[in-house]
């Protein structure tokens, strides 16, 4: 059954009138097809730590047994504490607080300054985690020693695995997931449906069988501590593979730990530079040799682990990945820089699109051997071997490791600060800062996107979120612009859709066979076009690693899973809690002492919190695993009261444009009492006749301004986090500080009835004028034989339905404001629920943007549009 909420027009009046019915955008989960791994021992429980299923039945502090908040003394004298050391002012503010007389013995706090709570939390709370230790690192060449603070790595694999909290989630052995029963179709997403821990496992099983692969993911990336007085920090962060990636990308879960903090000497008297930099990377290696190197032993042999629930496994923890920006790798890797820290390619190659297999480990390991030899020989065997000649790199001793197929992509500074931030240099210089800014001026606002009320020409020291935030508007900016000399702009369009197609098939939290071919399609759609940018002058070459990086995506999703497994955005994250805050809790003297003893601290506070948590509970707070089957709702709601007072129906239409919001009520309410209206020969006149008859019995409505949607993932593999979307109607209004804030009226992607998880089909763009309820009053009055609406309604005004098929270059859908054939906007009154998301329309600017078009005007002023498929995941992944 559908309805027609609104004045429609009969098929020779009017195309593509929307039919609704009420119905919620879902979406099922479906379970893969699931292969094992053909030896039933891979991962298999080897004992069980005695009878304790749980390991915080093994924390015990002194007095928890009629306490639980011990060693605290109640529950305020340990939210203090807790408050002290995660959230509050640094320990002197804190100690002149409880200095205050009376604060101290009001709140009957067992302790009476940080001094005292740091003894407390030194002497009495256990921890799970290993402290940290110091050992110089000597460097012949340098002529000094270095302090390197490390955990053992051993510990920090055993404080993850023993966690109770991630023990319902971890993953033992691999496995090949499939869409299909014919198992043609394979996916990829979480790091042990790949394909390098199935080959490990099989290389494990030949000699110790029974074996549990704890993949080790390494990540490093030095970062500034001040500004001005030019301190830094090189942290080295850990977590496993058996963790679920939507756990370890969560700051909160804290499934990440802060494994090292290494040397950030700069070796100033080195004077010639090659020889500093030589030095400063044995320096590294020498490093991270020291703190991986209990991996060699228990990656070839194994050793006996406790899971949180009490299982014990023989584990063999072997080095997967390392996650890194350009120079990190290719510190780690020994190769050199301008070169592919992955495969032989010439640097004269790097732009051919074309990817080549990796480097040769073997004949990168004959000419390590050599370090013995004469300095002379074994430089010269390096560079015959592709590489820089450093001594004993870190990984050149791990069992089971190819450095060179661990080096995996860096979705920020590869893509948004690499690639897109030279795409942006390139669209500006072939058609002009002034035109591009103008158009960034007068995009329609969003709740997704951002707006460049400047333009983007102008901004210095642009951010990965910038960069991000200009991707969702790039494609709107340059379509329909010319180019200098009646150039074609067709393949800088399609060489820009190209690369925009790329990145967001990059970030997919699944992958499948398909869709990895559509990820080389993309690639390959930019480099078929690219040579339109050396033809303007603006490139020679494309001859740069970042770009040339994207040839070996396919291979290492395939690998390791989607790039989210190890994307350096959560490692940028890190470094607010283990660096930043780190640092600034310090007196910025012999800081990594101090921030090692306040990480340890602060960790012990997580355990207790969390251990009271399940104290007081009886189970921890952890996420349920989901069925096999499960179906998302989107979600749209309002706010629990309106944001206007009564409003006549007069207002309504002056403020809000909602010039026809009683014929267009009196239409609805007629096609809820007779749905046939909606259908058959002269149903807009029948449905005009059964219009004029209804009397509203009211003339004022309370207005709500925001629609707020809870959006499920579309990818039908995955229960993912869900996507928080907005969308505004609200008339322009005076703030508190006196200035005018423009009207806003979001436009909305609607369900007519039939619309699926992916494609056009059965949706049709609107833009909100108004939302409200009807009021109960007149239920009964309007709906007498049946049951009155339920939820919220929308007075909405109609775009054209979308075209069959998208423009041949940007690949986007062109649409156009909806007129009755009186002249007038075509508008109907719909629910809420048949409302998917918001959606964002660019303007038709044509070659030149019109000067008299503003952000909160081009919706009015404008009358043609194309749908932008780049405003999130969701958008890309239904509307692509």
């Amino acid at each position: 059954m559908q309805e027609d909420f609104g004045l429609g027009s009969d098929d020779d009046e009017m195309e593509g009138d929307p039919e609704l019915e009420t119905q919620s955008t879902s979406s099922v989960r479906r379970k893969p097809i699931v292969v094992k791994f053909p030896s039933e021992k891979a991962g298999e429980v080897v004992g069980l730590a005695g009878e304790r299923r749980n390991q915080y039945e093994g924390y015990r502090v002194e007095g928890d047994l009629v306490n639980p908040y011990a060693p605290f003394a109640s529950e305020i004298d340990w939210k203090v504490a807790q408050w002290a050391k995660l959230q509050g002012p640094g320990s002197t503010s804190f100690s002149n607080l409880l200095n205050i007389k009376g604060v101290a013995e009001r709140l009957e706090l067992s302790y009476k300054n940080s001094n005292e709570l740091n003894k407390i939390i030194d002497t009495h709370l256990p921890t799970r985690r290993p402290r940290f230790q110091r050992e110089e690192i000597m460097v012949d060449a340098a002529g000094a020693s270095f302090d390197v603070y490390f955990r053992d790595v051993i510990e920090c694999v055993s404080a993850l695995l023993g966690d109770p909290e991630f023990a319902p989630y971890l993953v033992f052995s691999p496995e090949r997931h499939y869409a299909d029963e014919n198992q043609n179709i394979r996916l990829f997403h979480d790091m042990h449906t790949g394909r390098w821990w199935w080959a490990t496992q099989l290389a494990v099983e030949q000699k110790t069988p029974g074996a549990t692969i704890i993949p080790i993911i390494i990540s490093s990336d030095k970062t500034q501590l001040t500004l001005f007085r030019n301190k830094s920090a090189y942290p080295v962060y850990m977590t496993i593979g058996n963790i679920p990636k939507e756990i370890r990308k969560k700051p909160s879960r804290q499934a990440q730990i802060l494994l090292a903090y290494l040397p950030t000497a700069r070796l100033e008297q080195i004077t010639n530079a090659a020889s500093r930099r030589r030095t400063l990377a044995n320096l590294f290696h020498a490093c991270m040799r020291r703190i991986l190197e209990p991996l060699v032993e228990a990656g070839k042999v194994g050793l006996n682990m406790t899971c949180g629930n009490g299982d014990i496994r023989r584990c063999h923890p072997i080095f997967a990945t390392f996650v890194g920006d350009y120079p990190e790798q290719v510190l780690v890797t020994c190769t050199k820089y301008g070169d592919c820290p992955v495969c032989p390619a010439k640097r004269t190659d790097l732009g051919s699109g074309t990817a080549e297999p990796v480097r040769n480990l073997e004949k990168i390991l004959d000419a390590l051997r050599m370090a013995d030899e004469h300095p002379t020989i074994f430089a010269q065997a390096c560079i015959d071997a592709g590489i820089k000649p450093v001594y004993r790199p870190f990984w050149e001793g791990l069992p089971y490791v190819n450095i060179y197929r661990s080096i995996t992509p860096d979705i920020l500074h590869q893509l948004y600060q690499g690639l897109i931030k030279h795409l942006v240099a390139w669209l500006t210089s072939a058609f002009g800062a002034n035109e591009i800014d103008a158009r960034c001026r007068r995009m329609p606002p969003n709740h997704t996107t951002r707006l460049f009320s400047k333009g983007i020409s102008t901004l210095s020291r642009v951010s990965g979120q910038e960069h991000r935030d200009m991707c969702r508007i790039l494609l709107g900016l340059i379509v329909d612009l010319r180019l200098p000399g009646d150039e074609s702009p067709a393949p800088l369009v399609r060489c820009v859709r190209g690369l925009l197609d790329f990145l967001y098939l990059a970030q997919y939290k699944v992958h499948s066979t398909e869709t990895l071919a559509e990820l080389d399609a993309a690639r390959q759609l930019f480099h078929d076009n690219k040579a339109i940018f050396i033809k303007l002058g603006i490139r020679s070459n494309f001859n740069f690693p970042k770009l040339h990086f994207s040839d070996h995506y396919r291979l290492f999703i395939e690998l390791f899973g989607t790039t989210d497994n190890y994307n350096t955005q959560t490692t940028e994250r890190l470094h607010i809690d283990f660096v930043k805050d780190a640092y600034e809790a310090t007196n910025h003297k012999d800081e990594f002492i101090h921030m090692t003893i306040w990480l340890e601290r602060k960790e012990k506070i997580l355990l207790h919190d969390r251990f009271i948590q399940w104290r007081l509970s009886g189970s921890l707070p952890a996420l349920s695993k989901p069925p096999d089957v499960i179906h998302s709702i989107s979600n749209v709601q309002t706010a629990k009261r309106a944001n206007t007072k009564l409003l006549s129906f007069d207002d309504i239409a002056d403020d809000y444009g909602a010039i026809d919001i009683v014929n267009a009520l009196c239409s609805f309410v007629a096609l809820v009492r007779d749905p046939s209206l909606s259908t058959g020969p002269r149903r807009r006149e029948r449905l005009h006749n059964a219009a004029a008859n209804i009397h509203l019995g009211f003339s004022s409505l309370a207005l709500f301004h925001k629609l707020k949607f809870t959006i499920p993932s579309p990818q039908p593999w995955i229960d993912a986090d869900d996507i928080y979307d907005v969308a505004h109607c609200r008339p322009g209004y005076t703030d508190r500080q006196g200035r005018e804030v423009d009207s806003r009226f979001d436009t909305v992607l609607v369900n007519l009835g039939d619309g699926g998880d992916v494609g056009v089909k059965g949706y049709r763009v609107a833009q909100v004028r108004a939302v409200f309820f009807l009021p109960t009053r007149v239920h009964k009055q309007l709906f007498p034989t049946g049951s009155p609406p339920s939820g919220a309604l929308a007075y909405v005004e109609w775009f054209s339905t979308f075209p069959s098929r998208p423009h041949r270059d940007h690949k986007m859908y062109k649409i156009s404001r909806s007129y009755t054939a009186e002249g007038y906007r075509y508008a109907t009154v719909i629910r809420i629920s048949n409302i998917r998301r918001s959606v964002k329309l660019f303007p038709v600017f044509g070659p030149v943007a019109s000067r008299e078009w503003t952000s909160s005007t081009v919706h009015e002023t404008c009358t043609h549009f194309y749908v932008d498929p780049f405003l999130d995941e969701h958008t890309y992944f239904t509307l692509r």
